[in-house]
């Protein structure tokens, strides 16, 4: 049962927390939908999504396993290694799915688009990785079409507390964006683990297209779009969010930091509970943003009155 375990990746539902700041930005602009039923529904969302997670993880797990056996450490994962038996992984695959997709057609009862986001979540897991789409083969894209899960977790979050209309625009691209930063550290963190440029083309096919150059660069993008559609989401919405940039700037940093370190911590998001620092500067601006939510500042409202008026 261990491998069985393995290749569902448990440790990796630690991602679903990315539903949370959608529950917690509805019940911000309307405090009446704090209830217990809808604490009920946020947690059984974000159990749902786990579960479909998992199942996205086992269809991951076997398609990539002829390239896994290129890489020195994802080759001794259950599925190239021999471990697992593909039906046993398949029925494992349906159970997930079904009782993800169930649980989250409980939460429709509250919402529909729940059920929406969910099954979304679970058809990203499809194109990501199984051909002809599996567009992580190609470069850029396998970033976007990964990264793409962060929104559809935050509109979970967003609807699982009975909202109905869109959460702000600027939000959902920023959420996107900033899951690409994520994931172009990791894949920049990878490609300098191995070392060898053929070999990183063996593992994963969009290596063969990239550079250490091409994905700095790229890491460079997504973060600057992600400050300037905070920056939109923050002046149109919550001025007081203004006063976390240095954080976020210093989150920032600190995580493309992590991704030149020799085997990258930043390969295993799963591990990076280890690196100590990071996670209490990472918990402090959670902190940080929270306590700006509900902490007004009208000064700040002087400060940034435009000057231009059309």
């Amino acid at each position: 049962m261990n491998v069985y375990l393995k290749i569902a990746r448990i440790d990796h539902w630690f991602k679903n927390v990315f539903i949370l700041p959608g529950a917690v930005l509805a019940v911000y602009d309307y405090p009446f939908l704090l209830t217990w039923q809808t604490l009920w529904n946020v947690l059984l969302v974000v159990i749902s999504m786990c579960l479909i997670s998992s199942s996205n993880y086992i269809v991951n797990e076997v398609a990539d396993a002829p390239y896994d056996a290129n890489h020195p450490i994802k080759k001794n994962r259950p599925v190239p290694s021999g471990d697992v038996n593909l039906k046993y992984a398949t029925v494992e695959w349906l159970l997930l799915t079904f009782t993800g997709l169930a649980g989250l057609a409980v939460a429709t009862t509250l919402s529909r688009p729940v059920f929406a986001c969910g099954f979304l979540l679970w058809l990203m897991g499809g194109v990501y990785n199984v051909e002809p789409l599996r567009t992580k083969d190609i470069p850029y894209l396998d970033v976007l079409t990964e990264s793409i899960n962060n929104p559809i977790r935050l509109l979970a979050g967003w609807y699982a507390v009975g909202m109905t209309k869109l959460p702000p625009i600027s939000l959902v691209l920023a959420y996107w964006m900033i899951g690409a930063f994520f994931m172009a550290v990791k894949r920049f963190a990878e490609y300098r683990r191995i070392n060898n440029p053929e070999v990183a083309a063996c593992y994963r096919n969009s290596f063969a297209s990239y550079t250490e150059h091409r994905l700095l660069i790229s890491i460079v993008y997504y973060a600057v779009a992600f400050g300037i559609l905070f920056g939109m989401f923050i002046m149109r919405y919550r001025l007081e969010l203004i006063l976390s940039v240095p954080f976020i700037a210093g989150f920032i940093g600190w995580y493309i930091h992590m991704g030149f370190m020799n085997d990258s911590p930043t390969q295993y998001p799963e591990r990076l509970y280890k690196q100590r620092g990071f996670v209490l500067f990472a918990s402090m601006c959670i902190i940080v943003l929270l306590t700006l939510l509900y902490v007004d500042v009208p000064l700040l409202y002087r400060i940034f009155t435009p000057t231009i008026r059309v």
